[in-house]
């Protein structure tokens, strides 16, 4: 691929029987196209190749045979391997309003105002929501990346736009008071 970016799909989990099946801890939004039937894989470090030779679920996890792992010996010397994949740096997830992480990250994070804030340094998956971890100038802000709080997102300017959301990039004692009426 002439303009390809590297990216971590998963990483080897523990054997799963005596033929050097794996449990694989995923980590792309797209397992089936990632980790289908042929697809070649490669460890981090670049020393080692990885091919599917089989990939299904089982009890909620993701298990694969790769030709590489013969029995569960050598599948278990495999444990933690960081598994990647080229893909196209253009390549877009087909949802108008997903990105890819790596899209997100680099990006600049602006105010309602117009104020530039800070880079995203990170998507974080958690539980409820995806979570942007944002540099500013007071820290490191977590800032939920859902609709309400993030409105807009503009990959060609290089910038995702934030709601004014009171507390989001201060503490709220650091906000200014209201004017009470009375």
């Amino acid at each position: 691929m002439a303009n390809s970016i590297e990216v971590v799909v998963g990483a080897i989990g523990r054997a799963h029987g005596i033929r050097g099946d794996v449990a694989i801890d995923v980590r792309t939004d797209e397992p089936e196209l990632r980790f289908a039937v042929g697809a070649v894989l490669r460890a981090e470090n670049g020393l080692r190749r990885f091919t599917i030779a089989m990939s299904r679920e089982h009890s909620g996890r993701l298990l694969v045979h790769f030709d590489e792992l013969g029995d569960r010996t050598v599948a278990e010397a495999a444990r933690g391997t960081v598994l990647v994949v080229d893909v196209d740096a253009d390549e877009r997830p087909p949802a108008e309003d997903e990105f890819y992480d790596r899209q997100l990250i680099g990006l600049r994070a602006v105010a309602a105002d117009g104020t530039e804030i800070g880079p995203v340094l990170a998507v974080l998956h958690l539980p409820l929501q995806d979570t942007l971890e944002i540099s500013t100038a007071d820290g490191v802000r977590l800032v939920p990346f859902v609709t309400e709080v993030v409105p807009r997102v503009d990959l060609a300017a290089g910038e995702l736009y934030l709601a004014d959301v009171p507390g989001l990039l201060r503490d709220l004692e650091d906000e200014p008071d209201e004017p009470t009426q009375g």
